[in-house]
Parts: structure tokens; C-alpha cells; sequence
């Protein structure tokens, strides 16, 4: 090994000799990849510096101070490599550190003389009335302002610097290189403690020398300078020494040891300053002479103006440069990444994946080219792949910042977010100031439910930069995330008010607002969004959505129609303008009811089931179009008077009504991460509730007459069993305009039922459930809520609602804190069955005892999962009231696996024909219960202990509906609707409102009991149960918004 490293370290010599400096990092990364020695990782930031990559040669002298914060040679070296990048003040401030912290060490004192001078060189010239490009002429610290070389009018920043910070003999002279030779190369570079090269230090006179052989010609001990190009500097060029130019084996040991002061005398940099001055009078810009076209350049020069190339954007120019590199040495790794770097910016990613491939396989050591390959892979979307090169990439330079960022955001994009949270952590420990590091950091943290810490690190980077857009707009979905309404309009109006032109902001604005059930504003924002960007598929989609929910038919089916238009680079966006097809189709039908009754607005009974199949599922409309009726266009409905436009007078009558309901709508809040505070969506609740309520009264009082008329002169023989009937369900699976459901037909028949005496009255449980379905479709049309078993054959397949709780390793932030409660109960299923099912309906058997431990002590999906051995999927149990000693199959808690450490953890509820049938019993059973109990000796009674079995029919029949769950979605929120409407027609008014952290569905869907459900809610909301007969003077809802366009103008017209 001693050996290997003793050559290696000879053949550094000889390469830094001939000024070889790409194949000279190459032996250095092969030192330190075996033994971090500081001094080579000088020399490395020294070879990064001749070939301008200044931010490598930070790195590296970051790494060295990192080893030796007392390390003069490292702050010179990093203070002009931020010079060379322009950043004087950076530069300043290493320079200012350096020094302070060295004075009170033990140090070179002739590098802390020299690194005195810099300083005060650097602040008397930043303090000067020289004007900025006079300032940067001396040296890498003050670069000479757009530095030109001749050779095709290339510009190139001097920013060469060397390496251990020693100033070297030059002859004093009035020539301009001679200055900038004393200010800025005060360092060489060290191989063995002999010093090699001292070189001029800017670029043009470097780019001049390499338009020779820049061969080391040991026989005469002379660099060998073709046509006398440099005859003015022969004996300056630190390389007419052949005890300094040329190496002999003998004195090269296995150590990297400075040394370098052997061989040199020093320079007085005290007249620098003044000749710097006297300089920039005679010119404002450094000039050089002009290089032959017609001689050979340098490679590595040609390297460093491909790499200029590259970082300009001129991409075919730099693969030109590079492709002649490559022809003389087709393997020469560094024209190779190059050239990959061109083809990734062209999104040509497999060609350079190609490119980085061979220099990998040129040079196996070439970190720059496993990280170049891991992020072309990573946007291709191989994922595994793009990690493994970039943590490769992470064993030449531990810690590196880039790379660790890297990796980072590729861990995010990928879901991988644990491994997002380490990496990341890892890069702002080390860079505490990389604002972008902390925005991916705060995603991943939010994915993974650390929602405190998430807010921390997104505050973090807009503390680092406060016009750093992209961590605003992370920071503003994050509080609509935990629907903080408040703080995301804020966010939003900074936003705004550091770029006023910012379309992003305006859909977000919009987003937030409609989430909230302000439509009419948010079409205010989202038309300022599109005047930005006309052509924004988010704004144009949502934009039509507002303009449907509120009525404005005509503009709705414009924006769907121009969403439908666009040409789309995504599947997202896809997606969209698929949901714009189908909701464009429902604004048509909406038109065409404008002006009918209410209760003829009937998606479930109107809309074909194969239409309304796929814009649940989100599919590609082809077939529908093909198949389905289609709804006739807007002109024929305006033709036909349909849609004409009625102005929505607010009497009295309405303003008490819709007062009370947004009173009442209230209630349904869950008060959970989440969960906004939707006024259109409670003022659809509170209408929906009294609706409920009045008609289920005149059922009642219905019932009560002919429970009388049942007992008049018959004997008591115990209660009446009266006939159980079938909901009348509609079979029409048509075209529009046939409102054949038995809704419509039950509807109309309730402004009739009050002159009968006695008899059977049609409401069902459905009939009572639709009231409130019906009010939540028309509410937000975005949402398609429809009943499952008006859907196609699907419904035979058992196609239904899916809520998750993980997927992958995010967090649901709505329902993962029903985790540790559904992993329970999932583990309580597999005990008591012994058994779960595959994905292919196949049971995997459980009964040993030793598995059956394993689950019940699992904490984890992971656990759950190692142990049954695979994806799978249970029941739970949910006890029948209306059948003794029968189970009904209640939700399906389903694992799968998603990715190497993530799992999707889902509930879902498969609506089966024959899983239908059994709670159609149920919810009938559960019905008549409700009614018998309320319709007899108690009917109308205002004693609260009396009406205790009335409270318990209803928490019963509502346990039962959020175990059925017979909606596409919705049926939270319609089940506690229709549970109010029920209480309110039972003269009990819930004043409360659900406690925090609870949501009464997931109360109900993880308890197998039904009692066990009552006692849980009813510890909570019978102590809100107040009396109230109040409701029973409130106008009647059906008629006094009697068409469908009153409904609509009703829920989008507010007072303030």
C-alpha cells in the first residue's frame, strides 16, 4: 500500500507539472478515498480552482477546516475561490475569520502576515472610490471585471488560485500580470512538501500558458514556451527552477507535508497595494496578448470552457467542445460528465446516463459522475437506481451538502420520507443557511405526521430568505393541510405582496377560498391567476367548478370547455380535464332543472350509472362518450326557458330560514386536523336538517293518527307489528330528464299526505337519507356523491368508498389519528377468525399459536404485516339488531405494501349486492324502531327521560348507515345531517358541537356493537340535548326554495 501511494504521489507531481489538473484530482481523489490527509485536500481545492470549479474547491477547503479550523491555507484558498465567484464580501469574511482565529494559535507566521495583508488590501480597496470592476482587478479577491481572453472572445473570471497560501519570488516589473501575480497567487501548489508550480493567477495569463506543451523539460530544467508568447515572464513562472519544476523520485514520501517555503524567498507584499492602485489608473480592465487560433489548446482549458458552456446554458456549443475532447481520448472521464451534464439539461437523459456510465466506467472514482447519473436517473423515475449512484457519490465526499440535497429531495419525490427527514437533517446540520433544504425537509416531515417540526423548517427557510417563494407556497398548503384557514390567507397576502404577478398564489388563494365555501371570491382569485396564465388547467377547472356551484352556467361550461382544449403535459393535469368532461355534463343537467321544482333534481334517478361509474372512478371518458347519453347543450335549456334567470329576493321568510340554518350546520364541524370550516357546506347541513325534520314530522304525526286509529276498540294484545316495506327503488338507468326515482315519486306526495287518516306513508330510511344526499350533491358538484348501487355492474362487484389512513409511509393527516385504534381492531379480527384474505380473495390461514402472539404484540403495520406474510385484507364484525345472534360484514381494514418501508393502510367498504341486502334489513329494522318508538304513547313529548329510547333508535340507525356506508362519498357527513334532522323532528335540538379529535363515523366504523357505539357518543351529546319546538315555526324549507336555482342562490348568497 505504501508503494501504491508513493507512486501515486510521484505521478501527482509530474501531472501538477505539466498543469494537468483534471488527472491530477483523479490521484487525489484516490489518496483521500484511502487516508484524508488535509494537505491533499488543499492541493485537490487548489486543482478545482485552475479548472473554475470554485465551489468544489470550498468543499474541499471546508473539509479541511472542518480537520484543522486553524488551517491559514484552507481561508485563503476558500476567500478566493468566493472571490472568483463574485462574492467579495464572503470572501472578506473567510479572510477576517482566518486570521482572527489563527492569531490566537500556533501558526505559520508567514501565512498569518500574509493573510493579515489580504485583509487589509480586501477592506482599504472595498473603501476606495475605484469604481467595482477597478476594485476586483486585484487578484481572486478583487477580480478584474469581466477578465477577457482572446480566443474567440470567451470570457472567463480570474479566479485561479493556489493552494498553501505562500507568496512566491517574482521580479518586480510595471507589467499589469505581474501585479495581479503578486496579489492573487500567493499560494502554489504542494506535492510532498516540494512546490511544483507558482503560476500566474489569473486566467487569461493561465489560458496563454496553456496554449504550450506546459511540459516540464527536465534536460535544461526550463518550461518549455512555444513562440516566445511568454519570453517576458522566462524566470518569473516559478517553473525556471529545476529544483522547483521538475520532481525527483527520491524526495517524494507516502506524506502530503508543506514544505514549500524550501524552495522560494519571499516578496514584499507591501508595495502591492500600491502598485494595484497605480494599475487600475492606467486601465480599467486587464488585457493580455492575443493567442494564435492556429495553436493547440490545453485540454483541461478546453474542459474549463465546456464547463463555462454548460453553467451559461449554451449546451450545443459545450458538446461540441466536449465531442472534439472525447475524439482524441474517447474514456477522458471529465469530458464525458460534461458532456452528460449538456444532455441532462436537454432532457436527453438517456444519452446522458450513457456518458456518465462510461466515465464511471473510465474512472470508478469519479463521484461527480455518480451523482450526474443518480439525478438523470432520478428524473426518469428510477428511483432505486438514482439512490444507489447518488449515495455512491456520498463515499468520495462524506457529508457532502449537494449530494445529501440531493438525495434528499430525490427520497421526497419518491416517497421515500424517512430517508427524505435523515438526508436532509444531515445537509442543513452541515449548511444551516440551504433554504431549500429546509423546504423539502419541512414536506417530508409533514408527510410523515411531524406536523410541529414540518411548520419549524418552513419558517426556517423563509427566515434564511423572505422572498423565497417556494417555501411561502409549501408553508401556505401546509396550513390549508391543517386546514388553518387564517394562517394560509396570510401567508398568501405576503406572497403577494413580494410578487404581485405570481399565478401560483392566485390558484392557491382560490383553492383556500373554495375550500371554505366562498365561491364568489374565489372566482375573483382564480380570474386573476388566469389573466397571468391564461392557459392554467388548475384555475380554468376550479374556476368552472365555482361558477356551477353558484348557477353561472354559462361561464362554467366556457371554462370546462377551454380546460377540455388545453394540451396537457401531465397525468394530473389528465385528470383534471377528465373530472371537466364529466362535471361539464352535470352542469348541463343542473341547467336544465334550473327552474323546475327541487325535488326533481335527481342524479341517482336521471344520470346513467355507466356515466356516473366513471366520474367516481376518474376514468377516461372514451366509453362514455360512446355509450352514454349526452346532455343537451346549454342553448337548448336557454331556448327552452329553463335556465331563465330569476332574481333571489331575500324576504323574510328566507332570511329567518337560512339564518337558523347556518345556526344549525354548524354542528357538523369536526374539529380534527383537516377539516375546514366550509360556510356553504353548513348552510347545505342547517337547510338539509330542517328539511329533514319537517317532513319526517309529517310522517310522524301520520304514523300517530293511524296508531291511534289502531288502537280504538281493539284490546290490548300487545304492540301492532306493522308492514315492513321495501324501498321503492328507481330502475331507471336512462338518458336525462327521466326523474323515475322513488324519491321524485315520494316527494310530490308529501304536500298530500296530511289529509289522510290512516294508512302506510312511503317515506323509507332511503327516502329520508336522500333528503340529505340530494342537498349534498347540489352543494359542491365537484364531489361526485352518488348512491352505489345506481352504478353499473360494478355494483356486483363490490365496488365502494376507500379511506386511508398511510399510504406509503405518508400520514393521512384527516384519519391517521384513527390508526392505533384501526391496527387494533384489525388485530382483534385476526385473533378471533384465525384467519385474513389475500389479495385474490384466498384465505391465509393463522391459527398457530405462536403467530397469533406475534400480531396480537404488533405495533406497527411492518409487524402486521412481517408476520401474516403478505398483503392482505380482514372484515370486521358489525352485530345485526334486526336478526339475534347474526354479524353483518362491517368495513375492510386492507395492508399492502407500498414501496421498501412503506405500507398502504386503508379501510374500505365493497358495497355487494348481497352485503346491501343485509343492511337493508337493518337500516329498515332500525327505522321502524325509531318510528314505533316516537309514534305511540310518546309522540310530541317534551320530557327528556321519556324520549331516551327515541335518542337510542337514532344513534342506532346512524351506527348502521356509517357501517353500510352506501355512498360513493359523503356519508359522514349526510349521516350526522340526517342524525340532527332526526333529534330537531323528535323536538330535541343538539346545541353543542362534536369534541375535539373525534369523528363520529370512525366512532362507529371500528365498533363491532351497536351499544357499545351509543354509550360512546351518547356520553358527549345527550348532555347538548336541549328541547326545542321552536323549529316547528320555521318556514317550510321545500317551498319557499322550491326550484333548484332558489337552492343554488341560497347557498351562494351571504349577507356580509
Amino acid at each position: 500500500m505504501a508503494t501504491a501511494a508513493a507512486a501515486e504521489r510521484i505521478e501527482l507531481a509530474k501531472l501538477c507539472c505539466s498543469k494537468d489538473w483534471s488527472k491530477a484530482i483523479r490521484v487525489l481523489d484516490s489518496l483521500l478515498a484511502h487516508s484524508c490527509v488535509i494537505q491533499d485536500l488543499c492541493n485537490r481545492a487548489f486543482c478545482y480552482s485552475q479548472l473554475e470549479l470554485h465551489k468544489h474547491a470550498i468543499k474541499d477547503c471546508d473539509k479541511a477546516l472542518k480537520l484543522d479550523p486553524a488551517l491559514i491555507q484552507a481561508y485563503i484558498l476558500k476567500g478566493h475561490a468566493f472571490s472568483a465567484l463574485g462574492k467579495k464580501e464572503e470572501a472578506l469574511s473567510v479572510w477576517e475569520q482566518g486570521y482572527e482565529y489563527s492569531a490566537s494559535q500556533s501558526a505559520d507566521l508567514k501565512q498569518l502576515l500574509e493573510l493579515e495583508d489580504l485583509v487589509r488590501i480586501a477592506k482599504q480597496s472595498s473603501s476606495s472610490t475605484f469604481s467595482n470592476h477597478e476594485m476586483e482587478s486585484a487578484g481572486s479577491s478583487f477580480q478584474a471585471s469581466e477578465s477577457i481572453i482572446s480566443m474567440e472572445s470567451s470570457e472567463v473570471s480570474d479566479s485561479h488560485v493556489g493552494s498553501n497560501g505562500k507568496l512566491e519570488p517574482f521580479s518586480k516589473s510595471s507589467d499589469q500580470w505581474e501585479v495581479n501575480d503578486r496579489v492573487k497567487n500567493q499560494s502554489g501548489l504542494t506535492v510532498n512538501g516540494i512546490k511544483v508550480l507558482d503560476r500566474p493567477s489569473t486566467k487569461n495569463q493561465e489560458s496563454q500558458e496553456r496554449k504550450t506543451n506546459g511540459m516540464c523539460d527536465k534536460t535544461n530544467g526550463m518550461s518549455n514556451k512555444s513562440n516566445g508568447i511568454y519570453d517576458k515572464f522566462a524566470g518569473q513562472s516559478g517553473l525556471s527552477d529545476s529544483a522547483e519544476s521538475c520532481v525527483d523520485s527520491s524526495v517524494l514520501s507516502n506524506d502530503s507535508i508543506d514544505l514549500s517555503d524550501s524552495c522560494s524567498s519571499s516578496i514584499n507584499i507591501s508595495d502591492i497595494h500600491h502598485e494595484l492602485l497605480d494599475e487600475d489608473k492606467r486601465s480599467k480592465k486587464f488585457c493580455v496578448a492575443r493567442i494564435s487560433k492556429n495553436k493547440s489548446i490545453n485540454v483541461d482549458f478546453r474542459l474549463s470552457r465546456g464547463i463555462a458552456q454548460v453553467n451559461d446554458g449554451n449546451y450545443d456549443h459545450a458538446i461540441s467542445i466536449f465531442d472534439k475532447i472525447l475524439q482524441e481520448d474517447p474514456d477522458y472521464p471529465e469530458a464525458l460528465i460534461g458532456r452528460g451534464t449538456a444532455y441532462a439539461f436537454q432532457r436527453e437523459l438517456h444519452t446522458a446516463i450513457a456518458d456518465f456510465t462510461k466515465a464511471i466506467q473510465s474512472n470508478s472514482l469519479a463521484g461527480e459522475a455518480w451523482k450526474r447519473r443518480g439525478q438523470a436517473r432520478a428524473a426518469l423515475g428510477e428511483s432505486a437506481e438514482a439512490i444507489a449512484d447518488l449515495t455512491k457519490a456520498l463515499e468520495f465526499e462524506p457529508n457532502s451538502v449537494d449530494i445529501l440535497h440531493e438525495r434528499g429531495i430525490v427520497n421526497f419525490k419518491f416517497k421515500d420520507y424517512e430517508a427524505a427527514v435523515k438526508d436532509l437533517t444531515a445537509c442543513v446540520n452541515v449548511d444551516s443557511d440551504n433554504k431549500s433544504a429546509y423546504t423539502y425537509l419541512g414536506l417530508s416531515l409533514s408527510s410523515l405526521g411531524e406536523y410541529k417540526r414540518a411548520e419549524e423548517a418552513h419558517l426556517k427557510a423563509i427566515q434564511i430568505d423572505q422572498n423565497f417563494l417556494e417555501a411561502w407556497t409549501h408553508l401556505t398548503q401546509f396550513y390549508q393541510d391543517m386546514a388553518d384557514s387564517e394562517k394560509a390567507l396570510q401567508c398568501l397576502h405576503d406572497i403577494l405582496q413580494i410578487d404581485g404577478r405570481f399565478a401560483k398564489a392566485y390558484h392557491l388563494r382560490g383553492l383556500l377560498l373554495h375550500g371554505i365555501g366562498e365561491h364568489r371570491n374565489a372566482i375573483k382569485e382564480l380570474s386573476a391567476g388566469l389573466s397571468i396564465e391564461s392557459s392554467n388547467i388548475e384555475c380554468l377547472y376550479l374556476r368552472a367548478s365555482c361558477y356551477h356551484a353558484i348557477g353561472e352556467f354559462k361561464e362554467a361550461v366556457k371554462d370546462y370547455d377551454a380546460a377540455l382544449d388545453i394540451e396537457l403535459d401531465s397525468m394530473e393535469k389528465f385528470v383534471l380535464q377528465c373530472l371537466a368532461f364529466y362535471q361539464k355534463e352535470i352542469a348541463l343537467y343542473t341547467a336544465s332543472k334550473y327552474n323546475t321544482e327541487f325535488s326533481w333534481f335527481n342524479l341517482d334517478g336521471d344520470i346513467d350509472p355507466l356515466f356516473k361509474e366513471y366520474w367516481c372512478k376518474r376514468l377516461h371518458p372514451k366509453n362514455v362518450c360512446e355509450k352514454v347519453y349526452r346532455q343537451p347543450p346549454l342553448r337548448d335549456s336557454l331556448r327552452k326557458g329553463k335556465l331563465k334567470r330569476q332574481e333571489f329576493a331575500l324576504t323574510k321568510q328566507k332570511a329567518t330560514l337560512l339564518q337558523c340554518a347556518d345556526s344549525i350546520g354548524k354542528k357538523i364541524q369536526y374539529h380534527c386536523r383537516g377539516f375546514l370550516r366550509n360556510r356553504r357546506q353548513y348552510r347545505m347541513a342547517g337547510l338539509a336538517t330542517i328539511e329533514i325534520a319537517q317532513k319526517v314530522s309529517k310522517v310522524w304525526r301520520l304514523l300517530q293518527n293511524e296508531w291511534k286509529q289502531s288502537n280504538k276498540g281493539t284490546s290490548k294484545q300487545g304492540k301492532k307489528v306493522r308492514r315492513k316495506e321495501k324501498p321503492n327503488t328507481s330502475q331507471n338507468r336512462g338518458g336525462a330528464g327521466c326523474s323515475t326515482s322513488s324519491f321524485s315519486e315520494t316527494s310530490v306526495s308529501y304536500s298530500t299526505t296530511d289529509d289522510r287518516s290512516f294508512g302506510h306513508p312511503s317515506m323509507s330510511w332511503h327516502n329520508v337519507y336522500s333528503l340529505a344526499v340530494k342537498w349534498r350533491q347540489i352543494s359542491e358538484p365537484c364531489d361526485p356523491v352518488v348512491w352505489v348501487n345506481k352504478l353499473s355492474e360494478e355494483f356486483n362487484s363490490g365496488f365502494g368508498s376507500h379511506t386511508p389512513l398511510t399510504i406509503g409511509q405518508a400520514k393521512v393527516v384527516r384519519y391517521f389519528p384513527n390508526f392505533q385504534r384501526a391496527l387494533n381492531v384489525a388485530k382483534e379480527a385476526i385473533n378471533n377468525n384465525k384467519h385474513v384474505r389475500d389479495k385474490k380473495d384466498h384465505m391465509i390461514s393463522l391459527r398457530e399459536d405462536e403467530k397469533l402472539q406475534e400480531i396480537l404484540k404488533a405495533e406497527s403495520c411492518s409487524d402486521l404485516y412481517r408476520t401474516v406474510g403478505g398483503d392482505f385484507w380482514l372484515a370486521t364484525c358489525c352485530k345485526s339488531t334486526a336478526v339475534e345472534g347474526k354479524d353483518l360484514e362491517g368495513t375492510r381494514i386492507t395492508l399492502v405494501k407500498s414501496g421498501d418501508n412503506g405500507f398502504d393502510f386503508a379501510i374500505k367498504t365493497p358495497c355487494t349486492p348481497a352485503r346491501w341486502d343485509d343492511f337493508e334489513v337493518e337500516m329498515t329494522s332500525s327505522w321502524e324502531a325509531l318510528c314505533d318508538a316516537y309514534c305511540g304513547e310518546n309522540f310530541g313529548s317534551t320530557d327528556f327521560d321519556v324520549l331516551e329510547n327515541v335518542r337510542e333508535a337514532i344513534l342506532r340507525m346512524t351506527y348502521y348507515w356509517y357501517n353500510f356506508t352506501p355512498l360513493s362519498r359523503g356519508s359522514a357527513v349526510v349521516g350526522f345531517v340526517v342524525l340532527l334532522g332526526l333529534f330537531l323532528a323528535a323536538n330535541m335540538e343538539f346545541t353543542g358541537s362534536i369534541p375535539a379529535g373525534v369523528q363520529v363515523d370512525w366512532e362507529a366504523i371500528l365498533e363491532s356493537d351497536p351499544i357499545n357505539f351509543v354509550s360512546s357518543v351518547k356520553s358527549w351529546m345527550y348532555p347538548c340535548l336541549k328541547v326545542n319546538t321552536s323549529w316547528k315555526g320555521y318556514p317550510d324549507v321545500t317551498s319557499t326554495f322550491e326550484t333548484t336555482g332558489s337552492v343554488l342562490a341560497a347557498l351562494s348568497t351571504y349577507s356580509d
